[in-house]
């Protein structure tokens, strides 16, 4: 069973900044092959969304994304740093978390736009969650990416 908190930085345990740190590093520098600076000094500005999934008295890290206030990464609010673990992938985990990280935004920034920088493989991913793409393909790390932008609820209508 999955259990999801969205919790700041500072109220984060040791163990789950550890797992989240852990689960970033196991998919974005070991599985991607793509040494960076993961600890970049924004996580501490961010609510950060996880999915834990729950058997017995232990929790493993399943899905995780990063809630980014407008002004730091991008003028928008962003979410970033999306994963599923790849032990608990091809369950529907990425779809919930992106539904929950959506959810989260549009209720925090209502007239905001949301922009993401994707990884251009999972552009149709994305927009599957009305994201569009608003940019070129850039190499950002030796992986092709593109930023997208989903507007913000009150501004769709």
């Amino acid at each position: 069973m999955v259990t999801w908190q969205c919790s700041p930085f500072d109220e984060l345990t040791n163990k789950a900044v550890y797992s989240i740190l852990q689960a970033r590093q196991a998919v974005f520098v070991v599985e991607q092959n793509c040494p960076f600076q993961d600890a970049d000094d924004v996580d501490q500005h961010c609510l950060h969304l996880i999915g834990w999934q729950v058997d017995g008295s232990k929790r493993a890290l399943a899905a995780y994304a990063r809630l980014v206030p407008p002004g730091i990464k991008y003028v928008e609010p962003s979410i970033g740093r999306v994963i599923t673990s790849p032990e608990f992938r091809r369950q529907g985990l990425g779809k919930e978390l992106m539904l929950r990280a959506v959810q989260a935004m549009d209720e925090l920034y209502p007239d905001f736009a949301v922009r993401i920088g994707a990884q251009q493989y999972l552009e149709r991913f994305y927009s599957g969650f009305g994201f569009l793409t608003v940019s070129p393909i850039y190499i950002e790390d030796g992986i092709p990416h593109v930023e997208m932008l989903r507007q913000g609820r009150r501004q769709a209508g």
